[in-house]
């Protein structure tokens, strides 16, 4: 079964153009399957209610309705924030193409006839962008034809909703079609979150994590702490939700959010609308916080019905007046926090890393005291953050001021629309002439730029700086240049600075000398955050239908020989071959420096083409991780080479020699490692290659949760200090891990060290294994742990 794209979207001779649909009297969506259950939760909220005296925060409410047992499963200690293991029954799951399909090989291997909830494929990660939408939109289902095959048989199969290529971006379509007010819901992306703009918590996982929701088994998480942003006030001109969390970002850090929900309420909340609301939301990914999520307000009840879903907000007025979608009056909050609107000024986060925020009045200042050249090289608006209507019109009031001053941009000027609804109605709004107008190129409804989808040809080497309305800014990122800096920033900041070619340019404050030598300034710009005449449909041959039927005779697709896709083999145990249950001997493959994301460890980019064939993207693991003996970039230190051999190699050729010797083995890293997205990946891949065991000075949460879902034992070091005293070669075991095994509530485990002078000392360590993630390690994984009781329950 070939993958078709809809002859609606493709002439037989050629590229059709995309539908442009008009608005008209649409009707609802039909919405049984999107609209949580409200009266269940609210019972089972009542309750868990029984078992505390006090009153609970909105995402306290939204978690513990949504226990697999609520009626038993606070247990006798109840629950403290910050400790307890919650066992969890999220109602649906969200996938992109990139991550799909190792989560599809995981769950095929359950055996199961279809997913426990409903759950949808988005195709957006694999469109590269180059020339502008349709070309490129092209090009990728060409190029990536038996991963679309493969993912669309499968959701055939299995009964799962299919977005194919040219839908739009999975955080989008999610918002628009899926997210509703007090759900939970799991994604695997970790921009997940951006769906908490409707007053939900989405939260981004692994795909073993999203197993265990498409398998009916209890999806475990640590309660997390909930931080309470109150905010008052209101935005000035300039200033948009992005600058908030932008701002915000600069305050908590990467780190600030680790193991926390972000909840905002307040005056200052309900001023804003929905789509900003997402925006906030989608970049607390960018602070580690498990989750953001805002009390229901009229503006999400608005978006609701712009977006055909009437018996959804309807249905959430009804949970609201019960006092359901906000916190109980007095709520505690772990942290508090007060953000005064009137206050934020347009802010720039960057380079490198999302939470080096500088507010505008001073960026042109930090621009020289850092030597960096006065140009902007690209200048880049939309993706999953930030390509709502609201920004488009935003963006589109101010092309029209350039436009009627005679300007154009400076720079490369691309714009990313988030979904074929949000392209549509650009085009019918003439949106997307204005912009092109103006110099823009309009790119497929895809992730492109953000995630590092772009053949930029404009430059290939050299220290240049871009200007983006994404998320995220690590090196390389973008174009796989580690010397392009990319400054985040809201689109309107980015669009007038794109006049100007400048980074020091302040459009708060600073004019631009026009052609005739006149001065133009802009007015801050104004936009609409809902269409006046509704949303546009656009091509609706996208859209699934709601909750399909599995059709159990279709064939899933995985090609002979391809390179692309590749059966998953289950792990073995670290234990079938070892007597105790401590773990075998290991050997340290190296001591990473610095800051380690997941873009270090299983790099995307080229790499994409090979999510779903783990022998191949393996061959990227570490290989832009800094070895903190050397100070290189990608070498490793194999101290048992042949004598015919170098001495060095690169990391994942050390760790496939590793493998070939049977030789378990160890990573010692550094502070908050794992950051950034929920690339299960950069758990698989040291997995794959023999990795035991990684000793950190501090996890990433989702980072930590993966590797444990693939038989990793993630420890902490309880002294950072230790960190420096381990080296590449050396030999780790695990003392007391047994004890943990037999439940000893006081069991500690150590690691002892053998150096290769023959040196021996023992680290103390933590942990954050429950005893549920200890059966995983002891299986070799969660999913060997899961197929087994599937087995057993037949």
């Amino acid at each position: 079964m070939p993958f078709r794209v809809p002859a609606r979207r493709w002439a037989a001779s050629g590229l059709a153009r995309r539908s442009l649909a008009t608005h008209a009297s649409v009707p609802e969506k039909p919405c049984a399957s999107i609209t949580p259950p409200y009266a269940v939760l609210l019972d089972n909220l009542s309750k868990v209610r029984r078992h505390f005296n006090r009153p609970l925060t909105l995402a306290e409410k939204i978690l513990y309705s949504h226990l697999h047992d609520a009626e038993n499963g606070v247990g006798s200690g109840g629950i403290q924030r910050g400790s307890t293991y919650l066992q969890l029954r999220p109602e649906r799951v969200a996938m992109q193409d990139a991550s799909a399909q190792m989560a599809l090989l995981q769950f095929m291997s359950a055996g199961l006839g279809r997913t426990a909830v409903p759950t949808s494929i988005h195709c957006d990660h694999l469109i590269q962008a180059s020339t502008g939408a349709d070309a490129d939109l092209q090009r990728a289902i060409a190029s990536n034809q038996e991963v679309f095959e493969f993912l669309e048989s499968a959701a055939k199969k299995y009964g799962i909703e299919f977005w194919g290529p040219g839908s739009g971006i999975i955080h989008q379509i999610v918002l628009e079609n899926y997210a509703a007010p007090g759900m939970l819901m799991l994604g695997t992306d970790s921009h997940t979150p951006n769906a908490g703009g409707l007053g939900l918590l989405a939260i981004g996982v692994g795909g073993a994590d999203a197993v265990d929701a498409m398998t009916g088994t209890p999806w475990e998480l640590k309660a997390p702490q909930i931080v309470g942003i109150h905010v008052t006030g209101k935005l000035n001109d300039w200033a948009t939700p992005k600058d908030l969390i932008l701002h915000l970002a600069g305050k908590l850090t990467v780190k600030g959010g680790t193991g926390r929900i972000l909840e905002y309420f307040g005056p200052g909340i309900a001023s804003q609308s929905c789509t900003g609301l997402a925006t906030i939301a989608n970049m607390g990914a960018e602070v580690g916080a498990t989750t953001s999520t805002f009390p229901y307000t009229p503006s999400m009840r608005s978006y609701l019905h712009a977006t055909r879903r009437g018996p959804v907000a309807r249905a959430a007025d009804e949970a609201a007046a019960k006092g359901f979608l906000s916190a109980d009056e007095g709520a505690e909050y772990d942290e508090m926090i007060q953000i005064d609107l009137s206050t934020i000024e347009p802010t720039i986060n960057g380079p490198f890393t999302p939470d080096l925020a500088t507010p505008i009045s001073k960026f042109a200042s930090f621009v020289k005291e850092n030597g960096w050249k006065d140009d902007i090289s690209a200048s880049l608006i939309g993706s999953c953050t930030n390509s709502s209507y609201e920004d488009m019109t935003r963006v589109a009031d101010l092309a029209r001021q350039a436009k009627a001053a005679g300007l154009s941009s400076k720079t490369p000027f691309l714009c990313t629309p988030g979904s074929e609804q949000i392209r549509a109605t650009m085009e019918r709004d003439s949106i997307t002439e204005v912009l092109e107008d103006v110099g823009a190129v309009v790119l497929a409804n895809a992730c492109g730029p953000c995630i590092g989808q772009w053949k930029r040809e404009d430059t290939k080497e050299g220290e240049n700086a871009i200007m983006t309305s994404f998320n995220r800014n690590f090196k390389s990122r973008n174009d796989g240049n580690s010397l392009t800096m990319n400054f985040l920033a809201s689109p309107t900041v980015v669009t007038a600075m794109a006049f100007s070619g400048k980074l020091s340019f302040n459009p708060v404050t600073d004019s631009l000398t026009l052609p005739s030598g006149e001065l133009f300034k802009f007015t801050p710009p104004s936009g609409q955050d809902l269409p006046s005449s509704g949303f546009a449909l656009g091509d609706t041959t996208y859209h699934p239908s709601p909750m399909p039927e599995p059709q159990p005779e279709t064939e899933v697709i995985i090609r002979k020989e391809s390179q692309r896709l590749e059966v998953l083999e289950p792990f073995s145990s670290h234990f079938q071959d070892n007597s105790s249950l401590e773990l075998p001997k290991m050997k340290v493959l190296m001591r990473v420096r610095g800051k380690c994301t997941t873009d270090h460890i299983s790099a995307a980019g080229p790499w994409l083409k090979y999510k779903g064939h783990l022998s191949n993207i393996s061959e990227n693991l570490l290989i832009t991780a800094v070895n903190d003996e050397s100070g290189d970039v990608n070498v490793a230190f194999d101290h048992d080479h042949s004598a015919d051999q170098p001495p060095t190699d690169t990391i994942p050729g050390v760790a496939k020699k590793f493998k070939a010797r049977g030789q378990a083995w160890a990573l010692v890293v550094d502070e908050n490692y794992g950051e950034g997205s929920a690339r299960e990946h950069a758990a698989l891949q040291p997995r794959f290659y023999g990795c035991a065991m990684i000793l950190a000075r501090s996890f990433a949460r989702i980072h930590e949760t993966n590797l444990k879902k693939q038989g990793v034992l993630p420890l902490w070091f309880a002294n950072k200090d230790d960190y420096r005293r381990i080296k590449s070669g050396a030999i780790v075991e695990t003392v007391g891990l047994a004890d943990l095994f037999a439940g000893r509530p006081d069991a500690v485990v150590r690691v002892r060290v053998t150096t290769r002078r023959g040196e021996t000392f023992e680290v103390e360590t933590r942990h954050t294994m429950s005893s549920d993630q200890l059966k995983w390690l002891r299986a070799g994984s969660a999913l060997n742990h899961i197929r087994a009781g599937l087995s057993r329950n037949r």
